[in-house]
């Protein structure tokens, strides 16, 4: 098998068999194998059984359907976990991708890049609520992670499978896959891609989401940097905060030597500060430490998955395979 193409769908009842069309007919026409996997998200309305219509009468679809809504990211980890081929190439359930782009992310891939990224270069939606916003945050991806690239978020994306079984998704991460794979020394390329408006259903996308990726920035700034070795993060500010107090202390010492002074009253403010900053410095200090005691463990550990699968449909299978 060379490709896999993973979609989550979220509620999109109205959009599933034209999609699913539209890849079949540009993937057939590449003369690959590949393969389609489907990865019902949690939906309340009949995508699932449309789904489950598409895997009966086609063999190179796997539908994988999740207990309840996880969110995008973890949809993402049960389509990668679930798929076989040498390629994985990711995308939207909305029709908002274009599956015609695909063989431009087939093309880059073939000339031998680990990650293709697609790039909304022209948006057409709300330039307030979307498009600001998101260029503010994709400045600040590309600065902090050094991977330069303008659109972290968008979900089009090919991988080479062997990298992305080393990459944990979690929480909101799939936009990160480029800055998480560049610490892995994986080769990454940008291509344009087609921005098309949402003909049918609803927009999951909320202005929410944009805020809750600047908490991410800073989780992958920590990832990229420290994972490694986080009593270097927090030994740094733990090490600054006492030599700061011990500074303080020195200067209050010196100061009751020479003038006599009434610490407590003359000084009292700047003498708590001083034992708080001390203090604080050592609990950072045993945090970083207990923080390298769990990167022993890292590597070894086995990760729960971020998501419960209910069943997995592949029509050559005898019968469903059912979670436990």
């Amino acid at each position: 098998m060379k490709y896999s193409i993973v979609v989550p769908f979220h509620n999109e009842e109205d959009n599933v068999t034209e999609l699913y069309d539209r890849l079949k007919a540009v993937m057939e026409n590449t003369g690959e194998t590949f393969e389609l996997v489907f990865v019902d998200d949690g939906s309340h309305d009949r995508t699932f059984p449309l789904l489950r219509e598409i895997a009966s009468i086609d063999s190179r679809v796997t539908v994988v359907k999740l207990r309840r809504n996880f969110g995008q990211t973890s949809a993402l980890a049960a389509g990668f976990d679930h798929a076989r081929g040498e390629y994985v190439i990711a995308m939207d359930g909305d029709l908002q991708h274009d599956p015609n782009d695909i063989p431009l992310f087939l093309e880059k891939i073939g000339q031998g890049y680990d990650v293709v990224s697609g790039w909304r270069k022209v948006r057409i939606d709300n330039l307030w609520l979307r498009r600001i916003p998101s260029r503010t945050a994709n400045w600040l991806m590309a600065k902090l992670s050094g991977v330069d690239i303008h659109d972290f978020g968008t979900t089009f994306k090919a991988y080479r499978r062997d990298l992305l079984k080393q990459i944990p998704l979690y929480g909101e991460l799939h936009r990160f896959i480029p800055a998480l794979a560049s610490a892995y020394g994986a080769s990454i390329c940008e291509i344009p891609i087609r921005n098309v408006n949402r003909e049918r259903g609803n927009s999951h996308y909320g202005i929410g989401r944009t805020f809750r990726v600047f908490f991410d920035l800073m989780t992958i700034r920590f990832l990229l940097r420290y994972l490694q070795r986080p009593l270097h993060f927090f030994g740094t500010l733990g090490m600054l905060s006492i030599l700061s107090g011990s500074g303080i202390a020195a200067f209050l010492a010196v100061t009751k030597i020479l003038n006599n002074a009434h610490l407590m009253v003359d000084h009292g403010p700047l003498l708590i500060f001083a034992a708080v900053l001390i203090l604080a410095g050592g609990q950072l200090l045993g945090l970083g430490l207990l923080g390298e005691m769990n990167v022993r463990h890292y590597h070894d550990a086995v990760g729960d998955a971020p998501y419960a699968v209910e069943r997995v449909l592949r029509t050559h299978d005898s019968q469903s395979t059912m979670a436990d």
